[in-house]
């Protein structure tokens, strides 16, 4: 099943029809250990609509979007290689093979945004790429019960110049994008899920690659564990876990180009650079 947030309320879809929920709390709704049971009960009890996509809003409310760095082989390489210059490539190597994840803070319910609104690159940046990764949506008792598309724009450059700038190369304005919705299985999320990534540009497609979700090194499991090790989130939390899919090191993000993510079993993610 899958939960679209709009401006028309919450709106699920099961076997390819759609239902209005009569629930309006977005945060409640969501951080349930049981969501898949309830929902599927919830829908018994409501009549069908025709719905034609209109009103997405990224399904966010007052949860925080977290990110996991270094997770695949492909992002541990670009990674150091983007930092050679600085010293800090071996800092990525280590973290490829270390017991413990790197997790940083991506964005506020504020300054993310949904398929069809704009992503930004920062104009203080000269590298820039999106980053389209699995989200995974896990309750305030740290139970995942769903997931979505997310894109994690980076400054590459930036993080590159010294690791201790991962911040601002991570986390700005518009800097995460998610959506469309929240999938939410009876079961994990299949292994074999595959990621792909088109970024569109005056038309031409100009880079597409695409990644198996079971190609990550770590467990999704131990990613949230980590998480929530010392920390609460009242409202449960998103986490990106990190991309397999980097563009070469002569490509950059321009304003106007459309980055369009699709994750099989979710949709599509799609999005205008500003």
């Amino acid at each position: 099943m899958k939960l679209y947030k709009t401006t028309q309320g919450i709106i699920i879809e099961k076997d390819g029809n759609f239902y209005l929920s009569d629930a309006q709390n977005w945060d409640v709704y969501v951080n349930r250990d049981n969501l898949f049971e309830e929902i599927s009960t919830e829908v018994q009890q409501l009549t069908n609509i025709d719905w034609d996509f209109t009103g997405i809003v990224a399904p966010i409310n007052q949860q925080e979007i977290w990110a996991s760095g270094v997770t695949y082989m492909r992002s541990r390489e670009a990674r150091m290689d983007e930092s050679k210059d600085s010293g800090g490539a071996d800092f990525y190597a280590r973290v490829y093979e270390a017991e413990r994840p790197e997790l940083f803070f991506k964005s506020s319910a504020a300054r993310c945004v949904g398929t069809g609104e704009k992503v930004r690159i920062r104009k203080d940046s000269k590298w820039n790429v999106p980053e389209p990764e699995l989200t995974l949506f896990a309750t305030s008792s740290g139970k995942i019960v769903g997931y979505t598309v997310g894109n994690d724009m980076s400054s590459r450059d930036i993080e590159g110049e010294n690791p201790l700038y991962l911040p601002q190369a991570k986390s700005y304005d518009k800097a995460a994008a998610i959506g469309p919705c929240l999938y939410v299985p009876k079961d994990k999320i299949d292994a074999n899920t595959q990621i792909s990534i088109a970024i569109v540009r005056e038309n031409n497609t100009v880079f597409e690659g695409n990644i198996s979700i079971n190609r990550i090194k770590r467990s999704f499991d131990e990613l949230v564990g980590y998480l929530f090790r010392e920390m609460s989130f009242p409202h449960g939390a998103y986490l990106m876990t990190g991309t397999g899919i980097v563009p070469d090191n002569n490509f950059t993000l321009l304003a106007g180009d459309v980055v369009n993510i699709t994750i099989e079993g979710i949709g599509t993610l799609s999005n205008e650079v500003a």
